[in-house]
């Protein structure tokens, strides 16, 4: 499918990353700078219950991508969103005008997970997952090359950083009629 922006006015940016890579920080703080619209995939698969219960392994919610990309379809569609979720390939290339990576250093991230309470396989997989940097390579395989753009995120002042290169992105931004 062709990539085209239909008739949104803003632009719709998917944020990824490994857990801990500072997805809802990044996320929440972008809104508050834009007025975009904040959209925690894990929150709406808990809040909508759009998922098919419990994985005791993984430790979370077994996500209904079916039903996850039928409540977003309307929303998605208008445009103006900021959507933050560890995974990626799900989503219909066509809502996206811009996807970034969130990449962490990888000691700072066995910290963070740490400190969230991440134990034994868990915090190995999410851990692997960001050295081999599949995030990445699943965005680059998910979306135009062109959209794709990884950013560190290793600490506040990346943070920072990131928001205020966005939002001066999501400024500029205009869509293609």
């Amino acid at each position: 499918m062709a990539h085209n922006s239909s008739s949104r006015r803003r632009p719709n940016i998917l944020i990824t990353g490994t857990p801990g890579t500072g997805k809802t920080t990044t996320s929440s703080a972008l809104a508050e700078a834009t007025q975009l619209r904040h959209i925690n995939i894990g929150e709406l698969v808990k809040e909508k219950k759009l998922h098919d219960g419990w994985d005791d392994t993984l430790d979370c919610y077994i996500i209904n991508e079916d039903l996850v990309c039928d409540e977003l379809e309307d929303m998605m569609e208008a445009g103006g969103n900021i959507v933050d979720h560890h995974g990626c390939d799900f989503f219909p290339e066509r809502w996206f005008d811009r996807v970034v990576v969130l990449q962490t250093d990888n000691t700072v991230l066995y910290d963070r997970l740490s400190r969230r309470g991440y134990t034994g396989q868990k915090l190995t997989n999410n851990i692997e997952c960001e050295i081999f940097q599949i995030l990445l390579e699943e965005a680059k395989d998910s979306y135009p090359e062109d959209i794709v753009v990884a950013l560190r995120s290793d600490s506040v002042d990346d943070i920072s950083k990131n928001v205020e290169m966005m939002s001066n992105w999501i400024g500029s931004w205009n869509p293609v009629v």
